[in-house]
């Protein structure tokens, strides 16, 4: 069955992403981590010395945390090319701890038939609490009749998509429920009254695009 596309004319300003929750984090999968990116800080495998030096145990790296949130992303972005991916450490993540990776579409624009979508991303924990903020921007197919005439080799669908944000529409609705509460107002009076880390990532395309526009979304793996 071939994978899902994702294509920029179904999304809109506002949409969420799936929520992904993780595994509880435990003591193999930091050691595993460890082997895999080569990062073998002590304090994220050795509980003797993480104690030696003030933490009541050993803590997961910020990268395995981002990490995580990347999967989100190209879980999510299927048929996409991820063009930007950046994130700010919040709170540490200890052993035990359940981490649930969220996003939302922020913008979207296009222009001479390149379509980007703004995604904001966190992470929490089981009680709630902000794990990790981030930001980043995937590139797609405007439809599927749009990647067909790019593999094809012929010009792209060109729609011309003026910046949309959630921030101005969180504004506009903000207006208009301040004029409507005004107006409400003249007709009736009322008697009621009314620190942190930063990591980017270089993205590259998980396979070749197509003439340089085609689909795939991955980031590599970035060390602190």
């Amino acid at each position: 069955m071939p994978a899902r596309k994702l294509y920029f004319e179904a999304i809109r300003v506002g949409d969420e992403l799936p929520a992904l929750a993780k595994a509880p984090v435990d003591r193999v999968q930091l050691s595993r981590y460890a082997g895999a990116s080569g990062d073998y800080n002590p304090v994220h495998v050795d509980e003797v010395y993480a104690k030696s030096v003030g933490m009541p145990s050993v803590y997961a790296p910020g990268m395995l945390i981002m990490g995580m949130l990347g999967q989100l992303i190209s879980d999510w972005a299927r048929g996409g090319q991820l063009r930007r991916y950046n994130v700010r450490f919040i709170k540490m993540v200890w052993p035990g701890d359940t981490v649930v990776c969220k996003g939302r579409v922020s913008d979207r624009h296009g222009s001479g038939g390149r379509y980007f979508v703004d995604i904001d991303l966190w992470a929490e924990n089981q009680r709630g609490e902000l794990l990790m903020k981030g930001q980043s921007v995937i590139q797609l197919f405007y439809s599927l009749e749009d990647e067909n005439r790019q593999r094809a080799g012929q010009a792209p669908i060109v729609v011309e998509v003026p910046r949309e944000s959630i921030l101005d529409q969180q504004s506009g609705g903000q207006a208009e429920g301040s004029e409507a509460e005004e107006t409400g107002s003249k007709k009736a009076p009322s008697t009621a009254k009314k620190s942190a880390k930063t990591a980017t990532a270089t993205p590259a395309p998980l396979s070749p695009p197509a003439n340089g526009n085609g689909a795939a979304a991955a980031a590599k793996k970035v060390k602190k």
